[in-house]
């Protein structure tokens, strides 16, 4: 999924999610100099970027 469309799904802002990403809260993969993929199955680990941030 792109960080947009991860942001959309999970009604954060895309930074929140580009944050999560540098920060190893999320995989993701660079297909080229601007082209960022994130890991679905991350992202089902984590439980969503709201219970990343709040550990709820």
């Amino acid at each position: 999924m792109t960080i947009a469309e991860v942001a959309h799904v999970h009604g954060v802002h895309a930074k929140t999610i580009r944050r999560m990403i540098a920060r190893g809260d999320l995989e993701a993969v660079r297909l080229g100099p601007r082209l960022i993929r994130v890991n679905r199955a991350s992202l089902d680990a984590s439980g969503g970027p709201y219970r990343a941030l709040t550990g709820r």
